[in-house]
């Protein structure tokens, strides 16, 4: 999370650079700046500028490390600072923009870097003035500068105190979201106990019996054979079927026994004896992961979810791990739906695939789907280790 807050924050200031360096440019001409060093000024703003084009395609194409935000702020700093310092006396219009450099650190949510970044353009501010009036005699030390000095520090401590409120405030959220991924860790666990439970008692009890019977029905059918006892038994072995098919699906033995792949292609198969679609696997050797049963069932609904309502005739399933998560992508040519029945379901408390992806993104995983009239596209990617994100 910690570094998804250092990407956001990046990519934020990375964006409003650009329309900083093009008012720069604009206060030359419309200002009539004499620049003291013209040349090097130009030099320092077009590589300026350059450097911000780049570096903003390179944040948004991809996430950035901690230290990219220390970079960043640091060749900010230092461009302003020499900007200034060549610009050309001690009325450049380019001074006001240090009051701009603690507001973009306080982005990164880091009260140590803001205050020293604050407390720095202060002094640097001060240091370009008193440069200036070294240079220019009849210019001076104008006293309202140091007002401004002044007025840097201030804001260098209320954008620390700002941060320092925020970091507060999100560590709150991060330990929330911690409790709730565990309380939505251990309802599972609970949940899947009572399903294998179940699964047994059932399988132990009413299925034996039911096998029991149908022996029993057998034997008496080989001795007088009778219409009537061959539909007891036909009754027997549909309600055993049923039977069999409900414990699969509170427990399914080969997910304990072999793993998710094994068992994803269990449920494939199950499927394509219904005979409404035809079914693509492309299902990669997992092993059996900790999230195992919640990807299961994420299947089970998804594939279920279009055998009922998709009209489809093509169906593809792809499961694929990296290092740090496994990612199922269910596709078919259906019909389509409207995603946002998904949050009404949720709304009027119904269970299924809906709560299904609510358990999936309180894990720390990820839902992304996509539905129109030439099908549907779900991608769920769940961690390797159950909340760790």
């Amino acid at each position: 999370m910690v570094e998804h807050y250092t990407t956001e924050s990046v990519r934020l200031t990375a964006v409003l650079r650009l329309p900083l360096i093009g008012l720069i440019i604009l206060l030359g001409p419309i200002a009539e700046i004499s620049h003291w060093l013209p040349v090097v000024y130009g030099s320092i703003l077009g590589t300026y500028a350059v450097a911000a084009l780049l570096w903003l395609l390179i944040v948004l194409r991809q996430p950035v490390r901690p230290w990219a935000a220390w970079v960043s702020t640091v060749v900010d700093v230092l461009a302003i600072l020499a900007l200034c310092l060549t610009s050309g006396g001690a009325t450049s219009l380019l001074l006001p923009v240090f009051f701009l450099l603690p507001i973009s650190v306080a982005f990164q949510l880091r009260p140590e870097l803001t205050a020293l970044l604050g407390t720095s353009t202060a002094f640097g501010y001060l240091s370009v003035w008193i440069v200036y009036s070294k240079r220019d005699d009849t210019m001076g030390l104008p006293n309202e500068i140091y007002l401004y000095f002044g007025f840097l520090l201030w804001l260098a401590m209320a954008t620390t105190a700002l941060c320092f409120v925020l970091v507060r405030r999100s560590s709150n959220v991060i330990a929330l979201l911690d409790i709730r991924k565990r309380l939505v860790s251990e309802s599972m666990e609970a949940d899947e106990r009572q399903r294998q439970e179940l699964a047994e008692q059932l399988h132990d009890g009413p299925l034996q019996n039911l096998f029991a019977a149908r022996l029993g029905v057998e034997e008496a059918a080989e001795r007088n054979p009778d219409s009537a006892l061959d539909a007891v038994d036909a009754a027997i072995q549909s309600t055993a079927a049923q039977l069999r098919s409900i414990v699969t699906a509170l427990h399914p033995q080969v997910l304990a026994q072999l793993g998710l792949t094994e068992a994803l292609r269990e449920l494939v198969r199950d499927f394509e004896r219904r005979g409404a679609f035809e079914i693509r696997a492309e299902l990669a050797e997992v092993g059996r992961p900790e999230v195992q049963s919640l990807l299961y069932r994420v299947a089970r609904e998804l594939l279920s979810n279009v055998y009922k309502h998709a009209h489809a005739t093509t169906v593809h399933i792809e499961l694929a791990m990296s290092e740090e998560d496994l990612t199922l992508t269910v596709s078919d040519n259906g019909a389509g739906f409207d995603p946002a029945v998904l949050e009404q379901r949720i709304t009027e408390g119904h269970i299924g695939l809906a709560s299904v992806f609510v358990r999936v993104e309180s894990l720390g995983g990820a839902v992304a789907l996509s539905s129109g009239a030439d099908g549907t596209r779900v991608s769920v990617s769940a961690p390797l280790v159950a909340g760790q994100s």
